[in-house]
């Protein structure tokens, strides 16, 4: 009896386990790729799992922040999905590299053409982001998740510092502090500081083979030197005797 006791008791914490963190697995989230660098440009990825097990997710609508808004939006296209991207007017415009900007992307929506995100997967859906504020440590994304069956889950809890995680969270970019160009780092940086290395790299072995052949010059120059005083001292000999032979004669 007491052995099954213990067995229903972890069986029920099991389950409560179960019910309170899976929730937390389910979640729509917005992460870097690299880094979000205040002032600069990155590219952010929206995941989003599917947390059902009898329909798939057909819609995803992202809506960016009204209070930092992004002058620079460019979804990435995605397989098996059509995007639309809605500009709104700004109340302040933006300054942009010395252009103002009088509007800026105020939702992505990405639908899919198929079956969508089917139960036990989730997808990515990536977006070139900029500038980022410099006035701000996070951006708030709040979306909405469309199922087959025509529910929809509104990610749009913001979340609280020094209190629980909401049931629906919305998705939260934490900002990076900027650094050097306000680029952050990329891999167009990385492929740019490996071109110059290996430049370099070229640079000093042409160096050292202009060197090597130099020298291989100056080697060939003496040893032909050499050879021709041999040569001539040879010939001068040699006349030397002709001359004691024809006065001998």
């Amino acid at each position: 009896m007491k052995a099954s006791r213990i067995a229903a008791a972890g069986a029920v914490a099991g389950v409560t386990v179960l019910a309170v963190s899976s929730p937390a697995l389910a979640h729509v989230s917005v992460q870097p790729e690299g880094q979000a660098a205040k002032g600069g440009y990155a590219t952010v990825g929206f995941k989003v799992p599917n947390e059902r097990d009898d329909a798939s997710t057909t819609k995803l609508e992202v809506t960016f922040p009204t209070d930092h808004p992004l002058a620079s939006v460019m979804p990435q296209p995605v397989e098996g999905w059509d995007v639309k991207v809605t500009t709104s007017k700004l109340d302040k415009p933006l300054e942009m590299h010395g252009k103002k900007i009088n509007e800026a992307v105020s939702k992505v929506t990405w639908t899919a053409k198929g079956d969508g995100i089917e139960p036990g997967f989730f997808q990515k859906f990536p977006v070139s982001v900029g500038t980022l504020p410099e006035d701000a440590d996070e951006l708030v994304f709040k979306a909405l998740q469309t199922y087959s069956d025509k529910e929809v889950v509104r990610w749009i809890e913001v979340p609280q510092e020094g209190q629980e995680e909401p049931e629906h969270p919305a998705p939260v970019l934490a900002l990076s502090e900027a650094s050097g160009d306000h680029h952050g780092a990329s891999g167009d940086d990385k492929a740019s500081d490996d071109t110059a290395q290996a430049e370099n790299a070229s640079a000093e072995t042409t160096g050292a083979s202009d060197e090597a052949d130099s020298g291989g010059t100056d080697t060939t120059a003496r040893v032909l030197g050499v050879v021709g005083i041999v040569v001539g001292a040879a010939g001068v000999a040699y006349g030397v005797l002709a001359g004691r032979r024809r006065t001998t004669a």
